[in-house]
């Protein structure tokens, strides 16, 4: 199989778009006289070709895989992919699995670069997948989520290079200030695993968020913070005990037990169908901050805690206004 093209980060030439093929030009077709009607010709109801167009499309993308016709950026980013193939799998688990239902956002930028800060839950990082799903499918402008994730995720293998081709990246400042200066949207959550290795019985209340280095790094790039609220994914899997023990000589950082895992073995990994709910809230802007402020630690410290009180108080705004955790 030939290798993709690597496109440097900082290429400004343009991606390559399949061409769009003209309609052709038709000439009026002459007045018919008056006269009976005619019977419509036969023919298959709702023939529109495109099952056709389907097909041609899904044998184009298997060329271009094969000879290696397509683009990656210098993290590894495969957008044709990502498009055409992890979202399609993704969406049904998002539409009809937990019913995702996202609200503000219109508080993400059309353009330009942004950072999303997110609550992180759930035992597993289902959330930061639901949350790339919202931001393309939800946006008017179809944008594409460039998550941070830790380094256990590039150490895991073949979920290390899946998280690539999604557009995942290391979860280091320098990475964050390339992507931001690109204009792209990148999402951080800075609870890490503290935040999703919680225990049940401390479901919905934010752990620390470090030392605000997400905000030093959105003030050197001048970028809008926008923090996000997720409900739902703290229930999918309820984790009631760890087995601290058993992490250590697996390499994890915590090791769940929930009521269905172990004990109903790979039936016990499939997730709770709870109803979740994604909130952007309004962005905070940096970009009057001086260049220097980035080295503030006061000002640092109170921009983090002024984004972590946003998350935790629309939380508990979510929480008192849904229903039920499944319907």
């Amino acid at each position: 199989m030939a290798d993709a093209k690597v496109i440097p980060f900082d290429d400004d030439r343009p991606r390559r778009r399949r061409p769009r093929t003209a309609a052709p030009v038709r000439a009026l077709p002459e007045q018919p006289q008056p006269g009976p009607a005619a019977a419509p010709e036969p023919g298959p109801a709702g023939d529109d070709g495109g099952w056709d167009r389907r097909i041609a499309g899904g044998l184009a993308f298997l060329r271009r895989r094969l000879t290696g016709e397509y683009e990656v950026d210098e993290f590894g980013y495969d957008e044709e992919l990502t498009d055409q193939v992890l979202m399609s799998l993704l969406r049904p688990v998002y539409e009809k699995y937990f019913r995702v239902e996202v609200k503000g956002i219109e508080n993400i930028p059309a353009d330009g670069g942004a950072l999303i800060v997110a609550n992180h839950s759930g035992t597993l990082p289902l959330d930061g997948l639901m949350l790339q799903v919202a931001v393309h499918d939800r946006h008017p402008a179809e944008r594409h989520l460039r998550l941070l994730a830790a380094d256990l995720v590039f150490r895991l293998p073949v979920v290390n290079e899946v998280a690539r081709k999604a557009g995942h990246t290391l979860a280091c400042a320098e990475d964050a200030a390339r992507l931001l200066g690109a204009g792209e949207i990148v999402g951080v959550m800075p609870e890490g695993f503290k935040g999703i290795g919680k225990p049940f019985s401390e479901r919905y209340k934010l752990q620390r968020f470090g030392r605000g280095g997400f905000v030093s790094t959105a003030l050197r790039a001048g970028v809008p913070i926008v923090p996000c609220s997720i409900v739902g994914a703290e229930e999918i899997y309820p984790m009631v005990g760890n087995a601290r023990t058993l992490a250590r000589v697996l390499g994890l950082p915590y090791f769940p037990l929930t009521p269905t895992f172990p004990w109903l073995g790979p039936l016990g990994a499939l997730p709770l169908p709870t109803k979740w709910t994604i909130q952007f809230g309004e962005p905070i802007p940096t970009d009057g901050y001086p260049m220097e402020a980035a080295e503030d630690p006061m000002l640092m410290f109170n921009l983090t805690d002024q984004v972590r009180e946003q998350i935790q108080h629309t939380l508990y705004k979510l929480l008192v206004q849904r229903r039920s955790v499944f319907f």
